[in-house]
């Protein structure tokens, strides 16, 4: 497996819709070949792509973007079909929210007040992104990681953070094409001095359509304010309980579940697709932003702003790692095409 640079700078108009028509008419086929594709076009600075396939799936990584995904796509009759939405344009500018999936850590979603308490002192954390008064989803997802191992169906990222404040960390994130399965596995271990809660989580952001539905039990949420910080928590109310594959709800969602089975299904019945989630993790994080063409189902080990909710981080899913300790999680993303499902039952009926 190699890497390509997607950034072509003296590239002409003429050559860009060659390569764009060469690409197109030449799908990606698993083996020696599958070992980089350029994405999108560039205009910034240049940006690394490694490109995993296999006979059911395709996946485009970015290592300098977060290590995030830029693609991720079904493979039917001869198409690529896009289970999350597709970085439309992958540059050195990119912003970390237009990717198809990033990684959470060393911890997920907002920290109330930039502080929270442990051990009976204060640890401050800094903000660490324009425009949002928080600090958000900790710093992964922001910095450049490195490439450790890549082959034609996996690859493995690396990221040394272990000059950070407060949280100074080591970490890895796998990908693996396992059949019609992606597989993505998180690895921290705290190389600071101090104990810290650290938790882990993807952010996907999966392709939306007017009948998506989505199946993921769940006991109990935590309401958001207008901050999008917890305010309480209720059990799921009927609208929500996704107890059975329901339709996306059309209102802004954006409330982190609690008690998660640890398996969700999302269904596109149109497109004849159906994505089935699982981790070991209890938590999950909906967002339906209206009119919009996705929605982000994201597995977390724990809710928004965990270090301050009552009884602390470890009460609410965060792992106290002291220095050298180490966490991980691991998250699996398998694709079927339901099309199939559907006609071995009606030859099953059939036959009796």
């Amino acid at each position: 497996m190699t890497v390509a640079n997607s950034a072509v700078p003296s590239s002409s108009p003429t050559q860009t819709r060659r390569a764009r028509l060469e690409a197109a008419t030449h799908p990606v086929l698993a083996g020696p070949s599958t070992s980089a594709v350029a994405i999108g076009a560039t205009h910034a600075g240049e940006v690394d792509c490694v490109t995993l396939a296999n006979p059911h799936l395709r996946l485009d990584v970015a290592p300098r973007l977060g290590g995030g995904i830029t693609r991720f796509d079904w493979r039917s009759e001869g198409n690529l079909v896009p289970v999350f939405r597709r970085c439309r344009q992958v540059g050195a500018d990119t912003d970390a929210n237009q990717l198809a999936c990033y990684s959470l850590l060393p911890y997920s979603n907002r920290i109330g007040g930039g502080k929270f308490t442990v051990g009976g002192r204060t640890v401050d954390v800094p903000c660490n992104r324009a425009g949002e008064p928080l600090p958000i989803h900790g710093d992964g997802w922001l910095a450049a990681w490195q490439v450790a191992q890549a082959d034609p169906e996996s690859v493995c990222l690396t990221l040394d953070r272990s000059d950070g404040k407060p949280y100074a960390y080591r970490a890895t994130q796998r990908y693996v094409l396992d059949g019609p399965a992606l597989v993505i596995t998180l690895d921290v271990e705290n190389t600071g001095r101090d104990t810290l809660p650290f938790g882990l989580g993807v952010h996907p952001f999966l392709v939306r359509d007017g009948d998506t539905q989505l199946s993921a039990a769940a006991a109990g949420l935590w309401l958001s304010g207008d901050d999008w910080l917890p305010v309480r928590h209720v059990p799921v109310p009927p609208a929500w309980q996704f107890g059975v594959a329901y339709p996306l709800p059309r209102s802004l969602v954006n409330h982190a579940f609690t008690d998660w089975s640890g398996r969700a299904t999302v269904v596109w019945p149109k497109r004849r697709l159906s994505l089935t989630v699982s981790s070991s993790t209890d938590y999950y994080v909906l967002y339906t932003p209206p009119g919009e063409d996705f929605f982000c189902f994201e597995p977390v080990d724990h809710p928004i702003n965990a270090m301050n909710l009552p009884g602390g981080a470890a009460e609410h899913g965060m792992t106290m790692l002291a220095r050298g300790e180490r966490l991980s999680r691991t998250f699996r993303f398998a694709v079927e095409h339901t099309g199939l499902r559907a006609v071995a039952g009606g030859r099953g009926n059939r036959r009796q």
